[in-house]
């Protein structure tokens, strides 16, 4: 049986967020003047086997993220199991 794990990737604190700027100004230009800040990120969902234990597909999910889903260098990312 297959489960979903969430992937939340979000630029780090001290990186720009252009789009996220964006944004912000968009709402606040359309009535939202209580719009401070606007920060853009990804979600992910990716569908494992249950086939390891929940430690092994958390260590795994790290892995993914590391190599491939996230930017370590400008992105930090969470998972939720």
């Amino acid at each position: 049986m297959a489960k979903t794990a969430k992937v939340y990737v979000t630029l780090k604190r001290g990186v720009l967020d252009p789009q996220g700027s964006a944004v912000a100004r968009s709402l606040r230009s359309l009535g939202y003047d209580e719009v401070a800040d606007v920060r853009l990120g990804k979600y992910i969902e990716v569908a494992i086997d249950d086939k390891a234990g929940k430690e092994d597909e958390r260590k795994r999910l790290d892995e993914m993220c590391r190599r491939l889903l996230a930017n370590t260098i400008i992105e930090d990312y969470r998972i939720d199991l």
